[in-house]
C-alpha cells in the first residue's frame, strides 16, 4: 500500500465547515418518513413540516441555498427548525410554548378513581377488572375508606378535581355513591375545590332515583356500547342476553333525562369487531352519538384468559382503525358530523400549543400526575390498569392504603419515585429521537404487562406500534387530501364544514 499524504486526527479548521450557500443554526428537530414521497419534521415544541423525501438531508448537509429555496428557507425558521443566529431571538417563545405544552403538570392530579365494588351482573369475556358476582358485598369499598379517599382528593393541589365512580358495575353499590358525592361535596366547600362526577356503568341497575340523584348533583355518565346488538350480546353477557337491549333503553332514559351531553360511550375492539368496523360507527349514529373512540382491548384480567374471543396482533387492530377512520372521513365529507375521539386527542396534540387531559398520552406519563385509584379492598393504585393487575396478583403498581400511608407517603414514596424514574419519553431509548415524540407519551404499567419490565422496549412494543402508525398515518392522511385536514381542524374547533 502506497501512503501519498500522511494521515492525521486533528480537526480542520473551523473555516472548513463554513458552508457559503447557506450558513444558518440548526435547532433540535426529528425526522420520519411519511410515505414514498414526503417525509415529517417536528421540533421539540411539535411545531412540523411536511417536506419532499430528501429535505432533511439536504438541510443537514447544506446543500441547499436561501436564494433557490426562499420559502423553505423561512418555513423553517419560522417553524424554529434552523435560527439564522446562534441563539433563537424567539428562544422565549419557544421556552413559553414549551411550558405551555407541559402545563398539565401545573396542579398534579386531577382524576380520581374510586372503585366503588367489583361486583357485575355482566359476564363480559374481555372485563379488565376480574370483576365478581353480583351477591358478593364484601367486595364494595367502605364507607371508612370512602372517606380516606376524599381526604386524600381534597389534599391534591389541583383546584379542579374530577371523581369517578368504576366497578365492577358501580350502580349495585349506588348507596355508596350518595355517600360518597354529599361527602365529597361537603369537603369540597371547605377545601375550595370543584368537582366533577362521573359514574362508569353499564346502565342495567339504572332506575328513575339514580337518574334523579344523577340529575340533581350533575353527574356525568359514562356506558359502554360495543356495536349493533350481534357485536354487543356477544361481547358483553348477561342473564337473558339482552345486554344491548338493556344498554339502549338506559342510554335514550339518560339522554331524554339529563341531556344529550351527559351521557357518553365506550366501545371496546374484540376479535369479532375486527370485521365490523363500519357497522360499529353506524350503530354509534343510530344512537345520536357523535363522536366514537376507535380502542383495542386491554391485556388485563379476564381480558388474557379467552385468547378466541379476545386475543389479536396490533397489525390487526390498526387495519380495523384505518377502516373506521377512512369510513368516518367519508361520512364527514358527505355530511354526516362523527368525529373519532383517539385521532382527536392526536390531533390536538398536533395543531394545538396546549396540553391534553388523555393521561396514556401524557409525557411524563398521565399515572400519578393525572389519575389515582382507590381500589375497593383500600389500596391504592398508580392507574386503573395497574388496580387490574392486582387483581392477578400482580402488585408491582400498589402505592399504598387507604387509611395507612400518608398522602405523602402515597404520591412522592419510594415506589412514586421509582416509577418516575423511566415515564418520561424524552429519555427512553427509542423514544428520545422519535419524530412523534411531542404527540406521544409514556406508559410503563403496559410495558410492565405485556413485556415483564416497565421501561419496556421499543421494538416490539404494542403501545408504541399503535401510536406510531396511527400517528404516521393521520399526517398521511392530510398528504393525500387536503379535505381531510380540513375535517381533523373541524373536529377540534367542534365546528361541522
Amino acid at each position: 500500500m502506497i501512503i501519498t499524504e500522511k494521515s492525521t486526527r486533528k480537526f480542520n479548521d473551523e473555516n472548513f465547515y463554513v458552508n457559503e450557500i447557506s450558513t444558518y443554526f440548526l435547532l433540535p428537530f426529528r425526522f420520519l418518513k411519511i410515505n414514498e414521497s414526503h417525509e415529517l419534521i417536528v421540533n421539540d415544541i411539535g411545531d412540523f413540516m411536511i417536506t419532499p423525501i430528501g429535505t432533511v438531508k439536504q438541510i443537514v448537509n447544506r446543500t441547499f441555498s436561501k436564494n433557490e429555496n426562499t420559502e423553505l428557507y423561512y418555513d423553517l425558521i419560522s417553524n424554529f427548525i434552523i435560527s439564522e443566529s446562534e441563539k433563537p431571538e424567539l428562544l422565549p417563545v419557544i421556552e413559553a410554548r414549551y411550558r405551555t405544552k407541559k402545563s398539565f403538570l401545573d396542579n398534579f392530579t386531577s382524576l380520581h378513581i374510586f372503585v366503588i365494588t367489583l361486583r357485575c351482573e355482566h359476564t363480559c369475556h374481555y372485563c379488565q377488572v376480574s370483576r365478581v358476582t353480583e351477591n358478593k358485598g364484601a367486595f364494595d369499598m367502605s364507607f371508612s375508606d370512602i372517606d380516606e379517599g376524599i381526604k386524600l382528593m381534597m389534599q391534591s393541589p389541583n383546584p379542579n378535581v374530577t371523581m369517578e365512580f368504576q366497578g365492577g358495575e358501580a350502580l349495585l353499590a349506588f348507596d355508596k355513591i350518595v355517600y360518597a358525592v354529599n361527602s365529597a361535596n361537603d369537603q369540597a366547600k371547605k377545601f375550595n375545590k370543584n368537582i366533577t362526577f362521573v359514574v362508569c356503568t353499564n346502565l342495567a341497575p339504572i332506575t328513575d332515583e339514580i337518574i334523579e340523584f344523577i340529575k340533581i348533583n350533575n353527574i356525568l355518565v359514562s356506558t359502554s356500547l360495543d356495536g349493533p346488538e350481534f357485536i354487543h350480546n356477544k361481547n358483553r353477557r348477561r342473564p337473558g342476553n339482552n345486554s344491548y337491549e338493556v344498554t339502549i333503553e338506559g342510554i335514550n332514559k339518560c339522554k331524554n333525562q339529563l341531556g344529550q351531553d351527559r351521557v357518553s360511550a365506550l366501545m371496546t375492539t374484540t376479535s369479532l369487531s375486527l370485521h365490523y368496523p363500519k357497522e360499529i360507527i353506524d350503530e354509534y349514529i343510530k344512537q345520536g352519538f357523535s363522536n366514537i373512540f376507535l380502542r383495542p382491548i386491554s391485556p388485563y384480567g379476564f381480558a388474557k384468559y379467552n385468547p378466541k374471543k379476545n386475543h389479536y396482533f396490533i397489525e390487526e387492530f390498526l387495519e380495523f382503525y384505518k377502516q373506521g377512520l377512512n369510513y368516518i372521513l367519508e361520512l364527514n365529507k358527505n355530511g354526516q358530523y362523527i368525529v373519532e375521539d383517539y385521532a382527536l386527542i392526536i390531533l390536538k396534540k398536533i395543531f394545538t400549543p396546549f396540553p391534553v387531559g388523555y393521561v396514556d398520552l401524557q409525557s411524563p406519563a398521565g399515572l400519578i400526575n393525572s389519575v389515582i385509584v382507590f381500589n375497593y379492598d383500600g389500596y391504592v393504585y398508580a392507574t386503573d390498569e395497574a388496580r387490574m393487575l392486582a387483581e392477578n396478583k400482580d402488585y408491582t403498581f400498589q402505592l399504598g392504603k387507604l387509611g395507612s400511608n400518608s398522602y405523602n407517603e402515597i404520591f412522592y414514596g419510594d415506589k412514586s419515585l421509582e416509577i418516575s424514574d423511566i415515564f418520561t419519553n424524552e429519555s427512553l431509548a427509542g423514544c428520545s429521537e422519535c419524530a412523534f415524540q411531542t404527540y406521544c407519551g409514556a406508559d410503563p404499567v403496559l410495558n410492565h404487562a405485556t413485556q415483564g419490565d416497565m421501561y419496556g422496549f421499543r421494538p416490539t412494543n404494542i403501545f408504541c406500534k399503535k401510536n406510531m402508525e396511527i400517528i404516521r398515518y393521520l399526517f398521511d392522511l392530510m398528504i393525500q387530501d387536503k379535505n381531510n385536514e380540513k375535517i381533523f381542524k373541524s373536529w377540534i374547533t367542534g365546528y361541522n364544514l
